[in-house]
């Protein structure tokens, strides 16, 4: 009997859920997407039917093993290894004897505990936390969320005590509906965004577990990234006997699949947000300029750290130039829009709809449009929305270039926006640096895939690193142009800052 060749890859996302079915080379053979309910119950809060969520993967993996061929008779016999990506900090809380979650999870993005981070950072913790965690005190983490839920929902603090509620991120919740309850798990990664994790002890912290009221007795087991998490049961999509032997948080995901396994190496995805990382080997170091500092992947799963920048609303700006302005119809017309112009007209749109994230971590900070003037049109607000993920990201990469040390020599980009050439190019001027994109830009889930290849030990260390490389954007710009292009970046920012 041949062994089993093929890989299948979870891509949980914040809006959608897609399921992959791949070979050993990264080529994709069957695939499927399915969007689900955002949840707003008041003005910052953001909310997911975890339930909703479980659903989405198994219809999109039945969808992606018939495209591929397969059915749930026939999976175990073909794949080999199963690996999970989802978006971080999201949580969930559910009861182990039914599976059932006891509230909605509490989403990344969703900031009802802001107020509760600012009350912990005026007693003077944010510099113990930081030392153990590499995080800053904000609602964008889970820990605030978690002591939320605890709080709130009526005899889950006891429950939890008692071991009878189980807490996780969502690779946790999919991982324990995939083994029928077996396994209770999660990796380094995604441990690392928790605000209770000791990322160089590599452990749950009391203190941190005292701090915010959560029981240990409620969390998952932590191990690598490339390793055997347990087994599908009879009941998931694919059948049961599937080793489950990658997970790994998106960003993580998207680093590995870049190839970024060695330090100094670093990728951007321009997505929602835009989320940049620096693998910084086995080296623990805090960020001066308050980047984070995480757990990542290295050439064989296990965990090394990585500087990470975050930018809340990349392309979301562009959304809400479409929806909310209405002065696109779709984000595709960007790139014409913008090489339209000779210049940006003086016109600049920072995206502070929800605060600005890193460097700056002000919750205050609101959007802005600056520059405008008579001869200002449509197209100078849109080419702004579009710059504003370059000039976001430039300032991520400048800061982690001085925090780290390292001479970044290039870009790795992925995410649906890269495939704009003219923000590229746009990213490679202000950025000093060449950016490479590859041809396959959702590398996410191929990130997670090779991870599970590792795991269940179809793939080498090594293996990392397969992506084809689509253009190369060298930096053309003068450099006069790029000081003047920043110096007005910089004065909006001051001016979206202003309370």
């Amino acid at each position: 009997m041949k062994k089993p060749a093929l890989l299948m890859a979870l891509d949980q996302g914040t809006t959608g859920t897609r399921a992959y079915v791949l070979d050993a080379k990264g080529s994709v053979l069957g695939s499927s997407y399915r969007e689900f309910t955002q949840y707003f119950p008041k003005p910052g809060w953001v909310e997911h039917d975890a339930l909703e969520i479980w659903d989405s993967v198994q219809a999109t993996g039945r969808a992606a093993l018939r495209a591929a061929g397969l059915s749930r008779q026939t999976a175990p016999r073909h794949v080999a290894g199963l690996g999970i990506t989802n978006q971080r900090e999201t949580v969930v809380l559910w009861r182990r004897q039914d599976s059932r979650p006891v509230h909605r999870a509490i989403v990344w993005q969703c900031r009802r505990t802001a107020e509760r981070c600012d009350r912990l950072r005026a007693q003077g913790v944010e510099p113990m936390v930081r030392r153990r965690t590499g995080l800053v005190l904000d609602a964008y983490f889970s820990g605030t969320k978690a002591e939320w839920l605890l709080k709130q929902v009526p005899g889950a603090a006891k429950a939890a005590a008692a071991g009878a509620l189980a807490l996780g991120t969502i690779d946790s919740w999919l991982l324990w509906n995939l083994t029928g309850g077996a396994a209770h798990a999660t990796d380094y990664t995604n441990a690392s965004r928790t605000l209770l994790y000791d990322i160089q002890k590599k452990d749950w912290d009391e203190g941190l577990l005292k701090l915010f009221k959560v029981p240990r007795a409620a969390l998952p087991k932590v191990q690598a990234s490339a390793s055997r998490f347990g087994v599908t049961s009879a009941s998931a999509f694919c059948g049961a006997g599937i080793p489950i032997t990658g997970i790994v948080g998106d960003q993580q995901a998207a680093l590995f699949g870049q190839g970024c396994v060695e330090p100094g190496s670093m990728k951007n995805t321009y997505g929602t947000g835009c989320f940049l990382l620096m693998n910084l080997g086995r080296r623990f170091k805090l960020s001066r300029h308050r980047l984070l500092t995480t757990l990542a992947c290295g050439p064989d799963g296990g965990p090394v750290y990585a500087m990470e920048g975050a930018v809340f609303i990349g392309g979301a700006a562009v959304q809400w130039v479409r929806d909310g302005l209405k002065l696109i119809k779709t984000a595709a017309e960007t790139e014409a829009i913008c090489r339209s112009l000779p210049d940006g007209g003086g016109v600049h749109l920072v995206p502070a709809f929800v605060g600005l994230g890193a460097p700056y971590w002000d919750s205050q900070a609101r959007g802005v449009i600056t520059g405008l003037t008579r001869g200002s049109t449509a197209a100078h607000v849109v080419r702004a929305s579009v710059e504003s993920m370059a000039f976001q990201s430039g300032e991520l990469l400048e800061a982690m270039q001085k925090d780290s040390g390292l001479k970044v020599k290039r870009l790795r980009v992925d995410g649906g926006a890269c495939k704009n050439d003219w923000l590229m190019q746009c990213q490679a001027d202000l950025s000093g640096v060449a950016v490479e994109r590859p041809v396959q830009i959702e590398t996410t889930a191929l990130g997670a895939a090779m991870l599970a290849g590792l795991g269940s030990g179809l793939l080498k260390a090594g293996s990392s690193g397969i992506l084809q490389l689509q253009k190369r954007f060298l930096p053309r710009a003068g450099a006069s142009e790029v000081r003047a292009r920043w110096q007005g970046w910089h004065q909006a920012v001051r001016q979206s800052r202003v309370r």
